[in-house]
């Protein structure tokens, strides 16, 4: 153990002198200068109040839980804020696990300070019942990798959970208005905590030389610098709160200086959080906009399908028996079949009259079967062709007639001298309809004449 610690000495002794000779040429070990700032990343979680920074080598995640206790009997309307860190040794061989060390406690004070102190966040709108109820928020900040300057990544890492974080909304409610009702998310859309102003940490290190001072020091710098402060200021400019730890004392001109500088550093740090945070609020409606959207097709489509299959399946039983009375029919069988459809078609709409239960209905088993007007058509085409026939039929019946009668007279008038299939033809093709019937009219009045004589 004693070696081990007598090699870490002599390797911070060789790294000071390296780290502060590249100092006075004002370029550091990382290849930053004095006043630049590392590489800053800021992710979400996919639970609000969710988030993971990285500043460089130095990773941290915090997340931002809410629970209803009883308020304090001095601030009987007003919630709580508390802010806990962890340190695990995979972030850094120095930590201990079980209770928090003396840098952790540090730490979480800072943060605390310049949150609470500043009022960044509104306690008064975390009261649900005025001395019985309030909400009490908690930050828990894990550290897991260590690469120097862990105020400052914790701090915006609380700052970014606390701005995605939603707290379900409650009412009052039972007989007497005093019953605490909590709605779940699917019922009421959560609420965001109400966040005045972004209390930006911005930590400073100083060396032996007064005149060596740097921003966001690495791990490498924190073992040789002589002392440190922390200023906490938002995007306007206020101070919220100052932390200097041990060490050489500074002067107060050196001190306005670091406020100068703290204030341009929190003003780019805030934007970068907002843009952050804006770019995820999207995200999650347009993520609540695509499952609502895809819900309501899934829905609306399988309802389109169930309908549809209902309506085929009662189309086929309805018109299975039916459609056979509907196809064409030849020309030489369609006045046969008339007479047997419409006793089929009348003995089957008895037997449903009997069967039917319940009202009429608009809906045709049809429609989308049989075309009308093609049927209409067809229907009325065969019609002109069978009353065609029919006066054709009627034309032929009636020369049959006029033949017959007008034979026996020409035979016995000069059977020698004419030829009665010629003479036939030349008085068929002279006749009229009158000629045609004045014979059957004087052979009835002859009968009646013969029968009233007999």
């Amino acid at each position: 153990m004693e070696q081990r610690l007598a090699n870490a000495l002599h390797l911070t002794i060789n790294e000071k002198k390296f780290i502060e000779t590249a100092l006075l040429s004002e370029l550091r070990v990382d290849g930053r200068r004095p006043f630049d700032y590392r590489k800053l990343t800021i992710k979400f979680g996919r639970e609000d109040g969710s988030s993971e920074v990285q500043l460089g080598q130095t990773h941290v995640m915090a997340f931002v839980t809410a629970q209803l206790v009883q308020p304090y009997r001095d601030r009987p309307n007003e919630g709580s804020l508390s802010i806990y860190t962890e340190f695990s040794p995979m972030a850094d061989p120095s930590y201990e696990p079980g209770r928090p060390g003396e840098f952790a406690v540090e730490l979480g004070r800072i943060i605390d300070r310049g949150l609470r102190e500043s009022r960044a966040v509104d306690t008064e709108s975390l009261c649900v019942l005025s001395g019985k109820l309030v909400w009490a928020v908690r930050i828990d900040i894990h550290i897991l990798d260590n690469g120097g300057n862990l105020v400052d990544a914790a701090n915006i890492a609380a700052l970014a959970s606390l701005l995605t974080f939603r707290r379900p909304e409650c009412s009052l409610g039972g007989e007497d208005g005093q019953q605490v009702v909590v709605h779940p998310p699917e019922v009421r859309e959560p609420l965001p905590l109400i966040v005045h102003h972004l209390p930006i940490a911005v930590t400073f290190g100083f060396f032996s030389n007064e005149n060596i001072m740097v921003i966001d020091p690495i791990h490498l710098e924190e073992f040789v610098m002589t002392g440190r402060m922390t200023a906490t200021l938002n995007a306007n400019g206020d101070v919220c709160a100052v932390q200097k730890a041990g060490g050489e004392g500074i002067s107060q001109r050196l001190i306005m200086h670091c406020l100068q500088l703290a204030h341009v550093k929190a003003g780019d740090i805030t934007t970068k959080i907002k843009n952050a945070v804006d770019s995820y609020n999207t995200e999650r409606t347009l993520q609540k906009i695509k499952r609502h959207s895809t819900d309501a097709l899934n829905v609306i489509s399988g309802s389109a399908v169930k309908l549809e299959e209902k309506e085929s399946q009662s189309a086929g039983k309805k018109s299975g028996g039916c459609l056979d009375q509907l196809k064409p029919k030849d020309e030489g069988s369609f006045m046969e079949c008339d007479a047997t459809s419409s006793k089929v078609q009348s003995s089957n709409n008895d037997k449903v009259s009997q069967n039917f239960i319940g009202g009429p209905s608009s809906w045709d088993p049809y429609s989308e079967r049989v075309n009308f007007d093609d049927l209409r058509a067809s229907l009325a085409s065969r019609g002109q062709s069978t009353a065609s026939k029919q006066e054709d039929l009627r034309n032929e019946t009636m020369s049959t007639e006029a033949k017959v009668e007008e034979h026996p007279q020409d035979s016995k008038s000069d059977p020698s001298t004419v030829n009665p299939t010629s003479t036939a033809m030349q008085k068929i093709e002279g006749m009229t309809l009158k000629d045609a019937v004045k014979p059957k009219s004087k052979r009835r009045k002859k009968k009646a004449a013969s029968n009233h004589e007999s």
